[in-house]
């Protein structure tokens, strides 16, 4: 996603930054996720994607942010969440949004196809909530 943003000549006057954090243990360090949220619900759920949101915004003091996480296969899915499943949130500053996919079972179509609808979640949510609607 900070790829696709950053490939924008001019993105520095909007974007501040990305935080990947892959394993449980970095949400927790550097996100601040609550341990008992990823033991509760898993990783993959709508309150760690949601808190990650918020914190991205909190941590690099930014006016939004989008999250991310997902299990993009090959393996890794279960019955209640099969590979392709996918948490996307995004966070202002007093509105958030969430939403779950479930995208199929091909890995780098997986990552993409994440990239894509979590930027397209972040221009609705900034139309939204522009004033000019």
């Amino acid at each position: 996603i900070a790829h696709r943003i950053t490939s924008i000549a001019g993105s520095s006057a909007y974007f501040k930054g990305s935080v990947v954090t892959y394993s449980n243990e970095l949400k927790e360090r550097l996100l601040g996720v609550d341990p008992a949220l990823i033991a509760a619900h898993g990783a993959v759920s709508q309150e760690v994607a949601e808190q990650m949101a918020k914190a991205a915004r909190t941590k690099l003091q930014a006016d939004y942010a989008a999250a991310v996480t997902g299990i993009a296969g090959p393996s890794g899915g279960t019955p209640g969440k099969p590979v392709g499943t996918v948490w996307i949130a995004v966070a202002g500053k007093k509105n958030l949004k969430s939403k779950r996919f479930q995208f199929g079972d091909t890995r780098d179509r997986n990552i993409i196809r994440a990239g894509t609808a979590a930027l397209g979640m972040l221009k609705d949510f900034l139309e939204a909530e522009s004033p000019n609607g």
